[in-house]
């Protein structure tokens, strides 16, 4: 207790002489450290996994950009695990005056990047020493913040966007220097309440700026030189970079008839003398990978024991906090507006980064061990340059030269020469979903394979294609001419006369990780008929693509079971079909004689997307993996009288109804600050399902954390807010036909808390995590 009130005191003391220092001007000599030599290795992609075939696509990229004019040139550096593995500089980085080539190691003013390369680091860097904390008011270090209503805003609400500032006030309350800008930003009132909504706001970060000041007694620029870009070995990285540096700087358009080279674009950074919190940082790509691998070796300088940040600083920068809407760690971007610079491929929701204005980027996912820098001058020689679409692409190419080394059953069972089936005669229940990850079907390898007789073929619902709705006739095999017998037709179970000519079923179909989801069910129900029939069932593994992690919801009543239900399981299980068939066949006493061929590769946390395997819609409307994972929470209300998005380009990410007041119910699921969801308002019209060709009103749901996702929660609130305002409207009934458990049902409509409805699956799903734990 001693040891902390001291450090207490100790800090208070501090803060109590910077602040005398920043208020009355007493001027402490700046001590600058040295400047560490940390070098990056470079190795060839294959070295680090990485194929140097896909990654040449960005040439093409850059190059195309290039002559369209949207960029005079870029520098693209590729950083995986640990290593450099790709650093290519393209076109020019002059146009005018005179045209002079692009190099690796031009300087580039990164803009916006300086909010998470020096500002937030270096707040961070403060709460690590003990001198500020972070959910503390900002009025605790800078008293004249608390005008007009803002007394209330945390350090925490100025990171994440969330303060309830404008975006920028006018230009000209920087034309008296930065001492009467602060004072006048001090005075600005509140754009909306304090943490009700994420808003980009340069001027959150110009205070943050000058908090740095205030605490340590030393300007950004000093602070962050000697705290991070020092120990780093970031020896071109600087604030207001020397004359010396300017022939290697990238120029931007002009100011005053003169090309800004060397100065900062930003108006605002450039009335503060070129240090600021939101802009004004310059930086090479080397420097910048020094920073990314920093973050990635979680504030461990790379080669080194230094640390410039704590685990925990890193943490709370790059994860959105539990609950909140906004989509942002304490600096990085995880999932917003501007979450572009990510690409299509890298990780939702655990991978975070940044952009700037000038046309810089940087994109970081550790589940990879990956980074992507860009950089590029877009706005030379005139200003109208754009990199929006470039830097997207750019990171999907990065993302898809990864090497991943998931194998799903089908190419475990082929690699191993069909051993399993040899001397079998085969029927296989399989869809559009079962292939290999080159892409063959699973019904043309076993129709070729040695000494394996395919002898006829099962589809589920959505038929051989997954492109039907509703029920779905047999048919023949059109590679083959085998016959396709449809287990969702006349019959949801294969027949003693489907099974006659044969002795193995082989099941091979990609399952989305939802109870109610029906290909499952079928699984179940041919391993039933294989059993009666003395017939061998063999399961194909495959990834469940939400990931094998935190099932949810409450368990399915055992007298209710049905076609949507098979087997008492969560909404979310977090399997995968392997392992259901073998929880089905031992705790369902079935007795098939099952066979699983296990996937190789996957571990429990990968998403789909991070499975290296083509993503192939499993049915009609499920989309994108996006819609996957909120299939379990949003499909819980589709059989209701609620369109969920059905006929419409968004299916599962939307929900209305022509009655729905849009912005109402936006603005109350908003307030209950579910966990990796945010809403907004939206109007569609759907050209299919409920309403067909009707205006409907409602919500659009953003997943911004799919690891926080919590998706029976997010279901069951939409459905109270939905019977709250529209008891007339809303056919709430049906909700219990895909809930399937009575005592939630009854608690969702009666309870006076969501919590209160989460109790009453609680004890059950623990106690299925245990019986899972098995399989």
């Amino acid at each position: 207790s001693f040891a902390l009130i001291s450090a207490r005191c100790v800090g208070a003391l501090v803060v109590l002489a910077a602040t005398l220092v920043a208020d009355f001007g007493c001027e402490t000599p700046p001590r600058i450290d040295s400047v560490y030599d940390v070098t990056l290795t470079v190795q060839p992609p294959a070295a680090v996994g990485m194929d140097a075939r896909i990654l040449t696509q960005i040439d093409g990229l850059v190059e195309a950009a290039i002559q369209e004019k949207r960029l005079p040139g870029a520098v693209v550096l590729v950083g995986r695990r640990g290593s450099i593995v790709w650093r290519r500089a393209y076109g020019h980085r002059a146009l005018q005056p005179e045209p002079e080539p692009m190099t690796v190691d031009t300087i580039f003013d990164l803009a916006s990047l300086t909010k998470v390369v020096a500002t937030a680091a270096s707040v961070m860097r403060l709460a690590d020493q003990g001198l500020v904390d972070l959910s503390a008011n900002v009025t605790d270090y800078m008293p004249a913040y608390g005008q007009n209503g803002k007394a209330d805003t945390t350090l925490e609400h100025l990171l994440t966007h969330t303060a309830g500032l404008i975006p920028d006030n006018p230009i000209a309350d920087y034309d008296d220097g930065p001492a009467r800008a602060m004072t006048r930003i001090h005075a600005l009132g509140l754009a909306h309440p304090i943490g009700s909504r994420f808003r980009y706001t340069d001027v959150g970060y110009i205070v943050l700026g000058d908090l740095v000041r205030r605490v340590s007694g030393q300007t950004l620029d000093v602070f962050a030189q000697r705290e991070l870009f020092g120990p780093l070995g970031m020896t071109h990285t600087r604030f207001n970079p020397p004359a010396a540096w300017w022939p290697q700087s990238a120029p931007q358009d002009q100011r005053d008839d003169r090309w800004i080279r060397g100065a900062v674009h930003d108006p605002r950074a450039y009335r503060l003398g070129g240090v600021a919190g939101h802009a004004g940082l310059f930086a090479t790509a080397d420097d910048l990978a020094r920073f990314a691998q920093m973050i990635l070796n979680h504030g461990k300088v790379p080669g080194t024991d230094r640390t410039v940040l704590s685990p925990e600083a890193v943490q709370r920068m790059t994860h959105v906090s539990p609950g909140a809407g906004h989509g942002r760690g304490l600096g990085f971007d995880v999932q917003s507006a501007y979450s572009s610079p990510r690409g299509d491929v890298f990780p939702v929701g655990s991978s975070f980064g940044h952009s700037g204005f000038t046309g810089t980027s940087l994109w970081i996912s550790p589940q990879d061990e990956t980074f992507v820098i860009f950089l590029s001058n877009r706005l030379h020689p005139d200003g109208k340059g754009s990199v929006l679409a470039l830097r997207r692409n750019v990171a999907t190419v990065v993302a898809s030269a990864i090497w991943r080394d998931v194998r799903p059953g089908i190419d475990v069972l082929e690699r191993n020469g069909f051993a399993a089936l040899r001397g079998r005669r085969v029927g296989l229940i399989t869809n559009h979903t079962g292939r290999n990850r080159a892409g063959r079907s699973t019904a043309e390898l076993l129709a070729a394979a040695p000494e394996v007789t395919l002898v006829a073929i099962l589809s589920p619902e959505h038929g051989l294609t997954g492109t039907y709705e509703g029920t779905v006739a047999d048919t023949r095999h059109g590679a083959t001419d085998l016959p396709v017998y449809s287990l969702y037709g006349e019959t949801r179970r294969p027949t003693p006369e489907m099974l006659a000519d044969l002795d193995t079923l082989v099941f091979d179909i990609q399952d989305i990780g939802t109870r109610f989801y029906t290909f499952v069910s079928t699984m179940g129900y041919a391993m039933t008929a294989a059993a009666q029939a003395g017939v061998r069932f063999v399961v194909l593994d495959r990834p469940n693509p939400i990931s094998g992690l935190r099932p949810a919801g409450p368990i399915a009543d055992a007298d209710a079971l049905s076609f949507v239900a098979y087997y008492p399981l969560p909404v979310r299980h977090g399997m995968t079909v392997g392992e259901l068939a073998r929880l089905f066949n031992t705790e369902g006493r079935i007795g098939a004689d099952l066979h699983v061929v296990p996937i190789e590769g996957w571990r429990r946390g990968l998403f789909h997307d991070a499975t290296g395997l083509t993503w192939i819609n499993p049915s009609p409307n499920i989309r994108n993996l996006t819609q996957a994972i909120l299939y379990p929470g949003i499909g819980l209300i589709e059989a209701t009288n609620l369109s969920v998005g059905r006929g419409t380009d968004s299916p599962f990410e939307q929900v209305g109804a022509p009655w729905i007041d849009a912005d109402l119910l936006a603005r109350e699921l908003t307030g209950l600050n579910l966990p990796g969801v945010r809403f907004s308002p939206t109007h569609f019209i759907p050209t299919a399902s409920k309403y067909a060709d009707q205006p409907c009103r409602g919500v659009r749901i953003h997943l911004v954390d799919r690891y926080a996702y919590a998706p029976v929660r997010t279901g069951l609130a939409l459905a109270r807010s939905l019977r709250r305002h529209y008891p007339d409207q809303w056919q709430h009934e049906p909700v219990n036909r895909l809930l399937v458990n009575r005592r939630t049902h009854q608690a969702w409509l009666e309870a006076d808390s969501l919590d209160a409805v989460v109790e009453t699956w609680a004890d059950d799903l623990e106690a299925f995590r245990a019986v899972r734990a098995r399989y």
